[in-house]
């Protein structure tokens, strides 16, 4: 979170010097409960100022940590929230109307969905490394991630090829020899079936079937449609000097999308496995 989407949160909160509808007591609550920190005690100022001055001071996980916290509180438990967020002007707090806090609120929303989107792939992206032993799996899983930002038609190709090394890993330890000609779409369709995981073994009679067969569907179609970008605008093939890639957030697309698929099927094969 940069130090400006910071203050964007400390502006919706901020009223006066008060955070919200919080008690000296209650906001030290809230904090300890949160961050370890008691802030009105530690600080002993008020508690707008208190806040202000945590945030300033803090590692950026424990000021993010809070932040977060008090905007799931924000949204959960604030009287006002709905009004606020809906920018009706019938009320105002420290002189600012509701449509000025909805325009907060819709910032920091938007900070708080993509900083759970990264802490979510990381997380993914760890569990995924751990359960490949392969070094070139954990090589290629820390340059995609590494590059998103900096190099997103980088991070677009080595997703394309997590997939592929996680359905040649999973058809080796199984004693397929994957064929070289086989396109990504193909290698995944093997692997499915292998595992046994495509829309033709879940039985009509099953509970939400259709729901099933659909996601499974969508899944394997992750494989295609990577596929198709990385043909377009990865790092597989020879670019024009007045070439442009896409942005970080279509590598963060492709990144995630990989990540779901691969956890999905590398799961389905340790569970495959333990049955065998």
């Amino acid at each position: 979170m940069t130090n400006n989407e910071k203050g964007i949160f400390l502006k919706l909160f901020n009223r006066g010097g008060y955070v919200l509808d919080f008690s000296s007591a209650d906001f030290d609550n809230f904090t300890m409960a949160s961050v370890g920190v008691e802030l009105c005690t530690k600080y002993g100022l008020s508690k707008g100022k208190s806040l202000n001055a945590f945030v300033n001071e803090a590692s950026d996980d424990l000021s993010n940590k809070l932040l977060l916290d008090l905007l799931e509180y924000y949204e959960t438990q604030y009287p006002n929230f709905e009004r606020e967020r809906d920018g009706i002007n019938d009320t105002f707090s420290y002189g600012i109307s509701n449509d000025v806090y909805a325009k907060y609120y819709a910032q920091c929303k938007g900070v708080a969905q993509r900083i759970n989107s990264n802490q979510f792939s990381s997380f993914a992206a760890n569990s995924v490394k751990e359960a490949f032993s392969s070094e070139y799996i954990n090589k290629q899983m820390s340059i995609m991630l590494d590059n998103q930002e900096t190099n997103p038609t980088e991070s677009i190709g080595k997703a394309k090829e997590l997939i592929e090394s996680c359905c040649e890993t999973i058809l080796e330890k199984s004693g397929i020899t994957p064929d070289k000609d086989w396109k990504l779409n193909q290698l995944v369709d093997e692997t499915m079936k292998l595992l046994e995981i495509t829309h033709k073994h879940i039985p009509d009679t099953a509970k939400e079937a259709g729901a099933i067969k659909g996601i499974l569907g969508s899944l394997k179609g992750i494989a295609t449609q990577i596929a198709i970008i990385r043909n377009a605008f990865g790092s597989g093939h020879g670019k024009s000097a007045s070439y442009k890639g896409l942005q970080e957030r279509h590598a963060k697309l492709a990144i995630g999308s990989s990540i779901t698929l691969v956890n999905f099927l590398w799961d389905s094969f340790e569970r495959k496995s333990d049955k065998a």
